[in-house]
């Protein structure tokens, strides 16, 4: 029997697996994909996940961000992060070191499925594997959540995010926030010569067409696209828990509002970590209010941020409201850093 299986080989999955090895203890990550692997993201690190990454060992290159720009027209709100800078990362870059160091802590890996699961009192079997605790990071549509009724029905409207890459240099060391009246668009600068632009929206289309609600911002990178489109949603997820019996859901697996604040990396890897250390002390039952205290603060904001951004009229209004309270902007930034 393992100590700890890890279903899904994404960047909560793999911090799991890490911090599982740090402390001593054997895991198995099941994935079916081969590395790297890509995801639409938006791609922008906070400062708190730099350092999270950090503190597993692990070197990822890519682009200093200074902090976070709202845009909207000619209305403009800057705020810096307060101490270390965030960083901008390729997700197939950031997907490598993290299954490096995996790699070089003898964690092991499945090339194959995690379906169902089976509990009793001593541990959980999944396929032919049998560990004394199973962590679930199998992303945002997980089915393991759904395989163990932890699953609800999202609340609001659905939203939906699609990313491409585009070939040149940035042009700031701030993770730009585009807004309109039909969603909103995340320039981030990921190196010298690579810009990603993820939009997020209320409204299936094709990228091209959402990207034509930022004039300025589709004349300045019209023709230098650098990869294909990537898509991800409905992005508002629920469980019902976090825990259930052996299993503790991670990541994107435990909930998820909305990619507007731009946490899901920081996130994953704080509440990947939190779920080691229950496991690690004996008492996984305080996972769920660790996960809890963790994300309140970034569901509260996302969720105030989205209000406004579903109704026309309320969303012209964030960025001027951002321009002419800078101290109020900066401290919510900085709250989420």
């Amino acid at each position: 029997m393992i100590d700890v299986l890890v279903s899904g080989g994404g960047p909560a999955g793999l911090a799991a697996a890490i911090h599982t090895a740090l402390r001593g203890m054997e895991a198995v990550v099941i994935e079916p994909r081969e590395p790297p692997v890509d995801k639409a993201c938006g791609e922008g690190i906070m400062p708190s996940g730099v350092a999270a990454l950090r503190a597993l060992g692990v070197d990822v290159p890519g682009h200093p961000l200074r902090g976070i720009r709202y845009v909207d027209g000619d209305h403009r709100a800057e705020a810096e992060f307060r101490h270390h800078p965030g960083l901008g990362v390729r997700r197939t870059t950031l997907h490598s070191a993290l299954h490096r160091r995996a790699v070089e802590l003898g964690v092991r890996f499945a090339a194959t499925r995690t379906e169902a699961v089976h509990q009793d009192e001593l541990g959980v079997s999944a396929g032919e594997w049998r560990a004394r605790w199973l962590i679930a990071a199998d992303g945002l549509h997980s089915p393991l959540r759904r395989a163990l009724g932890l699953h609800l029905p999202g609340g609001g409207p659905a939203r939906y995010g699609l990313r491409r890459h585009y070939r040149m240099a940035p042009w700031s060391d701030c993770v730009e926030v585009h807004w309109s009246a039909e969603g909103e668009a995340y320039v981030t600068p990921l190196g010298e010569d690579c810009v990603g632009i993820a939009v997020l929206s209320g409204t299936r289309r094709p990228y091209d067409e959402h990207l034509r609600a930022f004039p300025a911002l589709a004349a300045r990178v019209h023709g230098r696209p650098a990869s294909t489109v990537r898509g991800a949603g409905p992005l508002h997820q629920r469980a019902r828990h976090r825990v259930a019996g052996r299993v503790l859901l991670t990541g994107d697996a435990a909930g998820y509002v909305d990619a507007l604040t731009g946490e899901g990396i920081a996130l994953a890897l704080a509440t990947a970590r939190a779920a080691v250390e229950s496991l690690a002390a004996g008492t996984p039952h305080t996972y769920e209010a660790a996960w809890a205290r963790l994300t309140r603060r970034h569901r509260f904001l996302t969720h105030a941020l989205l209000r406004a951004a579903r109704h026309p009229a309320t969303a012209r209004l964030v960025v001027p409201a951002a321009s002419r309270l800078p101290s109020v902007f900066t401290a919510t930034v900085r709250a989420l850093q």
